[in-house]
């Protein structure tokens, strides 16, 4: 496959992976000069080759280094694994794994085991009243990765089957136990991870010696950002592939009763068919494949599509910068007939272009949230309905908790039990929830592809959420110090144009056009 046709590298992505290096740089800066004289790096870089690497951690391991940042662990030749790992640190009898991760690694709560930086090693973990275990598989198979690493060159602790993991707001060491059957069917981290690697390594061997092959495509949530998706998505369109209409565990258990294609799907008679999905009703998922098979983006799953609405509406889109907060809270007013509410209609930005995080973001969520309680005090004195309205409220409930929360005691910061009663109350809709409710969609439910569907296009050709954060970086500067305007108006316009996609959909849904898409039932 070397020649392969695969899709660009992601922008997004690889901004990822440069964040993720700068935190894991900035986290060792400060444990070694927590930790003083028992530091030991092991040199990186392009000139310096896996094998000295291997023999600088080999040679630390043998002195009985306390702490070994960027282990590069031998191979294990018999059990075909490699790989490294971002910090190692003693205990009694060997060594455990550390990672440095740039998410989130606990969640409020209590139980978790974490210990001080200064004091990263498990001996030192106590049970944590502020957190518990966020459960992030990816650590723990990496961590258990590590260990049978560790192992097999001699130089793990045999006696503990534990990792650490150093998250996003670098503060503790969480612990996890690899032996605790905190896994499906009771499972181990290290038992989960065995099964999974020896299914690996059985795929690659068989491909490495022009065997026949032991894996096939599937489509699954990560396809989207996945350099082999052409590769992938080629043999899935030709084979007309069950995995196109529905996803992961869904198409697993289709092709086990014999449904290997959307043709397969859309001929079964439910009546006689005993079908269990997990991520959508049966029926629900027989009618995508029909319109599948129909070339339909969208069609009717009931004979009305109904969407509520108000004298005054305001459509919300907050933007942010992953996990570091929330920097702009979009909104576009649209009132009734000539109705008065003290704020002019159309379209408005509060914003804070100081880099995240900062205190100013307080300051341009409180005004975003004054603002938005004068229009509904407005519309209530004045006997008019209001409601606002997002699409997805994962992100934007996050935010709005989250702001009132860590900004709370701020000037004009509303209380969190206020926010919490705005979320819950009917004046705030949800309208992928609509969309969820009226429309089978095959080839996805994002705002990107639906609201084409309603008749509007987004002025930026390479407008998404991902490309948003690529852009909020030259915009604040965080690459190289310097301001780009450009980037700044080109995030404004791409935030307007997504308030206004979300009320041509409204008011799509809420005109007779929306019955001229064909109704499942007729499929």
């Amino acid at each position: 496959m070397a020649d392969a046709r695969k899709a660009p590298p992601d922008p997004t992505a690889e901004q990822r992976k440069s964040d993720a290096a700068a935190h894991r740089r900035a986290v060792a800066d400060t444990l070694s000069r927590l930790v003083g004289e028992g530091w030991t790096e092991i040199a990186t870089g392009r000139d310096t080759r896996g094998a000295e690497r291997e023999r600088a951690t080999l040679a630390a391991l043998a002195a009985g280094a306390p702490f070994v940042w960027a282990a590069q662990l031998p191979r294990d030749p018999a059990g075909g694994r490699r790989g490294g790992v971002d910090l190692l640190v003693r205990t009694e009898a060997g060594y455990v794994p550390v990672l440095v991760v740039r998410h989130k690694v606990s969640d409020p709560g209590a139980g978790a085991l974490t210990s001080p930086l200064d004091q990263p090693v498990p001996a030192a973990g106590r049970p944590d009243d502020a957190r518990r275990v966020r459960p992030q598989p990816r650590d723990q198979l990496r961590l258990a990765h590590v260990l049978r690493l560790l192992r097999a060159c001699g130089h793990a602790d045999e006696g503990l089957a534990v990792g650490g993991v150093i998250g996003l707001d670098a503060d503790v060491v969480l612990w996890h136990d690899l032996s605790a059957p905190t896994w499906p069917a009771g499972r181990t981290a290290l038992e989960e991870y065995d099964t999974r690697f020896a299914d690996r390594l059985a795929v690659a061997t068989a491909a490495a010696g022009d065997g026949p092959a032991l894996a096939f495509p599937s489509r699954v949530m990560e396809c989207r950002g996945c350099p082999w998706w052409p590769v992938c998505g080629a043999a899935l369109d030709a084979a007309r592939d069950v995995s196109l209409v529905v996803r992961g565990e869904d198409a697993v258990g289709l092709r086990d009763m014999g449904v290997r294609t959307v043709d397969d799907l859309a001929a079964l008679d439910l009546t006689e068919t005993d079908l269990q999905l997990v991520a959508m009703p049966p029926g629900d998922a027989v009618a995508l494949a029909r319109a599948w098979l129909a070339g339909l983006t969208v069609v009717r799953k009931v004979p009305e599509v109904t969407v509520p609405r108000a004298d005054v509406e305001v459509d919300v889109d907050m933007e942010s910068f992953g996990d570091a907060g929330a920097y702009m809270w979009g909104t576009l007013l649209t009132v009734a007939g000539d109705a008065d509410v003290g704020q002019p209609p159309g379209y408005r930005a509060f914003v804070t272009w100081e880099p995240l995080p900062c205190d100013d973001e307080a300051r341009s969520f409180a005004e975003f949230w004054q603002w938005l309680t004068a229009i509904r005090h407005g519309a209530a004195e004045r006997g008019l309905t209001f409601r606002a309205y997002c699409y997805n409220e994962l992100a934007e409930n996050r935010w709005l908790i989250s702001s009132a929360r860590r900004f709370a005691g701020k000037p004009g910061i509303p209380d969190e039990r206020i926010v919490q009663e705005f979320i819950d109350s009917d004046e705030w809709y949800d309208l992928f929830r609509g969309v969820q409710q009226h429309f089978l969609c095959s080839h996805g439910k994002g705002l990107k592809t639906i609201a084409p569907v309603a008749g509007f296009q987004w002025r930026d050709a390479e407008a998404s959420g991902e490309n948003s954060m690529r852009w909020y970086r030259d915009a604040v500067g965080m690459t190289d110090g310097a301001i780009d305007e450009g980037q700044r108006r080109r995030i404004l316009e791409y935030n307007e144009d997504d308030v206004c996609a979300t009320m041509t959909l409204r008011e799509w849904m809420s005109s007779s056009v929306v019955n001229d898409l064909p109704y499942v039932g007729d499929l």
